[in-house]
């Protein structure tokens, strides 16, 4: 009986924990974010291991929201009335099969997110009813919404572009933060040591002259890791230059479990840095594990902003120069791939 009394607290602890605290685990494999890309690598200690996983992964902030949107909200076995079930809309609308181009798709709703109402009414239902879907919700109402398509184009192996494209659909002007997040896979928590080094990955702020707008500054972060190299984002300006927020990616040990955090910062110290305008979360020195390139807009009904990124094994002085015409040849070839693969009249565009 006391087994089975614990085993039901654990599941308990479990559903409060994915609804209350998403955002406060580190991250440490490569399937949990929305819309992440990773960077692999051959090891003889396992197949592949991140280089610099999910570089790219974009989470968001509709200034409703308690928590960032950082990954896909579903419910449990038990909270649904049909078993788990991910309660997003999300679309994966093109790829290649050597990743060279990918886009996907993900509508975020500009009100709060209805997590409690989702949970409740789910779980309400019996299994001869239809479950409760988001839209069911009417957070859609009045197309008050965004759509966020994010897509990847590789110029090489080591070097990729990604574009961030934010539209509202809505009626009325609404704020958007769009926070482009690039991290370390945390092996370091499980005691392993990248090839028998000690050394801590790390993420850096730099600032190097660029020949091509007047030797005037231009903000990277450095990527660099004991023995996979070297890596170099750079984040273009839209409006105002976005600001870097740094931290470790270490779970929130404090929040979860109340344990005192070994570090002052800790993986979901930029959302609290965002969302609750706490300072002292993120690190000002300007390096960590993890880093967010922090935009924000207030975009135009049924307007659109645009972000580039570019991840490369090499530091460009003009990194995005050539970012349009390498995404219109990934375009390209994804539809020569597709084209041949899709039924006669229904067509087939990047």
């Amino acid at each position: 009986m006391q087994q089975v009394l614990l085993e039901e607290r654990r599941k308990q602890l479990a559903q409060h924990h994915e609804i209350n605290f998403p955002h406060a685990p580190i991250f440490s494999h490569c399937n949990e974010s929305a819309s992440g890309k990773t960077i692999g690598e051959k090891s003889d200690h396992q197949t592949t291991k991140g280089r610099v996983n999910n570089e790219s992964d974009c989470s968001l902030w509709n200034e409703a929201d308690p928590i960032l949107k950082e990954r896909f909200f579903g419910l449990t076995g038990p909270e649904g009335n049909h078993g788990e079930d991910v309660k997003e809309y999300y679309y994966f609308l093109d790829n290649t099969p050597t990743h060279s181009y990918m886009k996907a798709l993900y509508k975020y709703p500009q009100c709060a997110f209805p997590y409690a109402d989702l949970v409740a009414e789910n779980r309400r239902r019996g299994r001869g009813e239809p479950e409760y879907e988001l839209i069911d919700t009417g957070v859609f109402a009045e197309d008050r919404y965004f759509d966020v398509a994010i897509e990847y184009a590789k110029v090489d192996p080591e070097d990729t572009l990604i574009r961030i494209t934010a539209t509202n659909h809505g009626p009325d002007a609404a704020p958007l933060h769009l926070l482009p997040t690039l991290w370390f896979r945390n092996t370091w928590a499980w005691g392993y040591h990248h090839d028998d080094d000690d050394r801590h990955p790390e993420l850096r702020s730099v600032d190097t002259p660029s020949t091509f707008n007047g030797n005037e500054k231009q903000s990277f972060v450095h990527a660099t890791h004991p023995s996979l190299g070297e890596y170099w984002l750079a984040c273009q300006h839209a409006e105002s230059k976005p600001q870097f927020l740094f931290t470790e990616n270490e779970s929130n040990v404090q929040r979860l479990w109340g344990v005192p955090n070994p570090t002052p910062f800790v993986k979901d110290g930029i959302n609290d840095a965002v969302v609750h305008s706490v300072k002292d979360t993120v690190n000002t020195e300007g390096f960590g594990t993890k880093v967010a390139a922090h935009y924000t807009f207030v975009i135009a009904a049924r307007a659109t902003e645009t972000v580039m990124l570019r991840l490369s094994a090499t530091h460009h002085d003009n990194p995005f120069a050539d970012a349009e015409k390498i995404f219109e040849a990934r375009q390209a070839q994804a539809v020569t791939w597709n084209n041949p693969m899709v039924p006669p009249g229904w067509g087939c565009t990047a």
